[in-house]
């Protein structure tokens, strides 16, 4: 228990960190696959691409709700 005490810093930036990375593998996958997508069908590239970002903004919301939690809750001191 003493090493935890030991801890300084904003912990919540470490949370928002940790919060991050799934939406980062997320859009890594969004557009992978939906290049890869199109580069098998072209000729539905404009619905694979607006599909795409819709899924890009669903994934990203995950990110910004992660950094505003930290702000939300504060310290607590």
């Amino acid at each position: 228990m003493s090493a935890l005490a030991e801890v300084t810093g904003s912990v919540a930036s470490i949370g928002y960190g940790l919060a991050a990375i799934g939406p980062g593998i997320g859009v890594g996958l969004i557009f992978g696959n939906g290049v890869q997508a199109m580069a098998r069908q072209p000729e539905a590239a404009g619905l694979i691409r607006s599909n795409m970002f819709i899924g890009f903004a669903l994934t990203e919301a995950l990110a910004l709700i992660g950094i505003v939690m930290p702000f939300v809750y504060g310290t607590g001191a």
